[in-house]
């Protein structure tokens, strides 16, 4: 059992999503160590998945080295989230075994399977047409659903949408370049890697310990999640953490590393504030990313950037890019706690980084 303070918790969480002195250069090896990047279609500053990179590379990062890669399948989308190819023979076993394996399937999903199949013939016509004519976007394909997606949100009604939610998960198809809007879409035997998925126990166990290598530190146990979960199972080595109770599994390739850490603005969507459970007891950060409320009940702003400094993560920057005026206007700056001057200086430093990298003047209050 390994006993850490919060300090070398923080530490070896912030070493494992790459945010200390030490930055990458790499767009794919960066892909590779931070496991995923979480795709989300706010960019009130600039795309999440490019601000994670920006946060971590800095403004060398070009975005169209992440559109070549997504163009060239080196990286792909899978399910919201962004990998490096290679990483989806870990998911492969999975697809075979849609909507899950064995008997105990919730309500859920037991639905989606029924759904699929009551528009086995929309899913059979969406894989014609791929075959002969793709890769597509959403647009050129027609929805022959007989039965519709109903829900209570946006999604009701929105047939091909859906379906090719589900068939990527049935491992039907996949997206083939683009995101967003601009999304391909084509035969996921066409767009993934060629060789064996592989399976399944041993997907799942690789899975933890490369979400792990990612994390540093996380629970055995989470709540559950609908893509990507925040707990390891049996993956690292036991410990506690000085002040939070319960069991925590360590990455031991993080212990008792160097650290030398530096100030960062992290995207909302960023992996190191992902589990909040996690944030609130080694961070000891408060957040809500608070674009749903009304601006009168808004604390930080539309979109604010968490910042990091060292190991603690210390306030929020609230700014928003016009790039229609070609600036990035700098609403406020909120400082949970008094910052020393170097702080603010080397906070003020990457601010300045993020006007010169989206190549927008900075327009401070």
């Amino acid at each position: 059992m390994h006993h850490l303070t919060r300090a070398e918790a923080r530490r070896i969480a912030v070493r494992a999503q790459r945010l200390t002195a030490d930055r990458p250069t790499d767009v794919h090896d960066t892909v590779h160590d931070l496991w995923l990047l979480l795709l989300n279609p706010t960019s009130a500053v600039a795309p999440s998945a490019d601000l994670v990179l920006w946060s971590r590379i800095g403004s060398a990062y070009d975005p169209r080295e992440l559109a070549d890669a997504l163009d060239g399948q080196s990286i792909l989308e899978y399910r919201g989230t962004l990998r490096v190819a290679q990483d989806i023979a870990l998911y492969r076993a999975e697809m075979a075994v849609w909507p899950g394996a064995g008997d105990r399937l919730k309500d859920w999903q037991r639905s989606n399977r029924q759904w699929v199949a009551d528009n086995e013939g929309c899913r059979q016509d969406v894989l014609e047409l791929l075959r002969a004519d793709g890769p597509l976007p959403i647009s050129e394909i027609p929805d022959t659903c007989v039965r519709p997606w109903k829900s209570t949100g946006w999604n009701n009604n929105r047939n091909v949408q859906m379906l090719l939610g589900l068939m990527v998960q049935m491992g039907d198809v996949a997206p083939a370049g683009g995101t967003g809007r601009d999304r391909l879409w084509d035969l996921a035997e066409r767009v993934y890697p060629p060789g064996p998925p592989v399976p399944l126990e041993e997907a799942f166990r690789v899975r933890d310990e490369r979400r792990l290598a990612a994390l540093g530190i996380a629970r055995r146990r989470g709540p559950e999640q609908p893509v990507e979960p925040v707990d390891v199972a049996e993956a690292g080595e036991p410990a506690v953490v000085e002040g939070v109770r319960g069991e925590w599994r360590v990455d031991p390739a993080q212990l008792d590393a160097p650290f030398e850490g530096r100030a960062a603005l992290l995207s909302p969507f960023d992996l190191l504030l992902h589990d909040r459970k996690r944030m609130t007891d080694i961070f000891e950060f408060d957040y809500i990313l608070e674009m749903f409320k009304p601006v009168a009940a808004r604390r930080w702003g539309y979109y604010a950037l968490p910042v990091l400094v060292g190991d603690r993560l210390v306030g929020k920057v609230d700014a928003t890019a016009d790039v229609k005026a070609g600036v990035l206007r700098l609403h406020a700056v909120h400082e949970d706690h008094p910052w020393s001057a170097d702080a603010r200086a080397a906070v003020d430093a990457e601010i300045e980084d993020l006007a010169q990298w989206l190549e927008l003047d900075l327009v401070r209050p």
